[in-house]
């Protein structure tokens, strides 16, 4: 069962085929067809994504200064907003039932600056969820 931190919990949602390098973008792929058949556990820190992220360095994420803080800040939000807790296993339908919900405030503290924001928005189940809390 794979392991996803709490930001990962909602942003692999909108994952479109892209990202940092080949390596990354088939581990997620793989990741993804995994919690679709046998849910997830809720890690905390460096999880099965981050295994093979380019920036991750002594499981701190080394993408730019203070990175570390701020993603870990992104985890703390993403449980809080969810109501789920590191070491809880859970199925991905239950997490994607709950983000219309949640949308709203996630996608005002955290996508309106990503700079994914871009990829994320040509994915369906954003555009989809976006427009249904516009």
């Amino acid at each position: 069962m794979p392991v996803l931190r709490g930001h990962h919990l909602i942003c692999l949602h909108f994952f479109n085929g892209e990202g940092y390098d080949q390596t990354f973008i088939n581990n997620l792929c793989n990741i993804l067809n995994e919690v679709k058949s046998e849910g997830l556990e809720i890690g905390a820190g460096g999880d099965d994504v981050c295994r093979k992220c380019p920036y991750l360095k002594n499981d701190s994420c080394a993408y730019a200064e203070n990175a570390d803080a701020v993603i870990r800040e992104m985890d703390r939000k993403a449980l809080e907003l969810l109501d789920l807790s590191a070491g809880n296993s859970v199925p991905w339908d239950g997490i994607k039932n709950t983000i219309p919900g949640i949308f709203p405030e996630w996608y005002k503290s955290y996508c309106e600056n990503c700079e994914w924001l871009t990829v994320c928005e040509k994915n369906d189940y954003f555009r989809n969820v976006r427009k249904a809390n516009s």
